[in-house]
């Protein structure tokens, strides 16, 4: 992408016309860039991974989690923790996610 130097805005791409050569123009202002046949790589830059860090963990659903009847789905014990979290946009329901208090199972899963 490249961007205007007079007034910020991006550049538009303008195809070759009539002999002319393709071209960057600014839609704004009168600026124009043309464009070479060849192309050279300005910079490259290796883009990172970032760890992925969980909204919570399953210790933090076990201290902070309040417990209710619910029965898991896996080993079908009854009680479990849960939390709500709005993982969509503010006008859709929460999500709730369940932690099995069964020592055995242990799993977790989520309704909507």
């Amino acid at each position: 992408m490249e961007f205007c130097p007079t007034c910020g805005m991006l550049l538009r791409y303008e195809p070759p016309n009539m002999g002319q050569a393709a071209r960057f123009y600014c839609p704004t202002c009168p600026y124009f860039a043309s464009i070479e046949s060849r192309v050279k790589i300005k910079r490259k830059q290796k883009l990172a991974k970032k760890e992925i860090e969980p909204i919570f963990t399953l210790e933090d659903m076990k201290t902070g989690g309040a417990e209710t009847d619910a029965t898991c789905p896996h080993c079908n014990f009854g009680r479990a923790c849960f939390q709500q979290i709005q993982i969509r946009s503010a006008d859709e329901p929460a999500t709730t996610f369940y932690f099995c208090l069964n020592e055995k199972c242990g799993r977790m899963w989520r309704e909507d």
